[in-house]
């Protein structure tokens, strides 16, 4: 299952890249779809999009179709999967989960394909082989 999920992400991304709106721009944010320019920004040394400051997740180098790990600057092509959200996440490991925290949103995918989610309040929990969605309001 899971390595359908990349072989299935991996198709996506290059549809994604290649069909994207802003394709003359060198940069695609992989979580908003745009053309960016990016910089590295001096106090932290994270790759931002130039224009709004933010600090990038996943982008996409459309000239070398590369799937770039913004954090580190490392080629993550065929590590990329989409989950439950529909959101781009990388999997830094294979045989581990899978963490994302972003502020007061945390994913976290377990190696059985568990996924966790916590956004505010809310709490979801989705079963890796049966799909089933559990969601909690605290």
């Amino acid at each position: 299952m899971k390595k359908l999920m990349l072989k299935l992400s991996a198709v996506i991304l290059i549809a994604f890249s290649s069909s994207c709106s802003d394709s003359k721009e060198r940069y695609v944010d992989l979580s908003t779809g745009k053309g960016i320019e990016i910089v590295k920004d001096e106090k932290t040394g994270l790759m931002v999009n130039k224009e709004t400051g933010e600090p990038l997740y996943i982008y996409v180098d459309t000239q070398k179709n590369d799937t770039i790990y913004a954090k580190t600057g490392k080629v993550i092509n065929g590590h990329v999967i989409l989950d439950g959200n529909k959101k781009y996440i990388f999997d830094e490991d294979q045989s581990a989960s899978v963490k994302y925290n972003d502020n007061d949103y945390k994913r976290k995918v377990e190696n059985d394909g568990d996924v966790k989610i916590k956004s505010g309040d809310q709490k979801i929990k989705i079963d890796g082989e049966t799909g089933e969605k559990k969601v909690k309001n605290d």
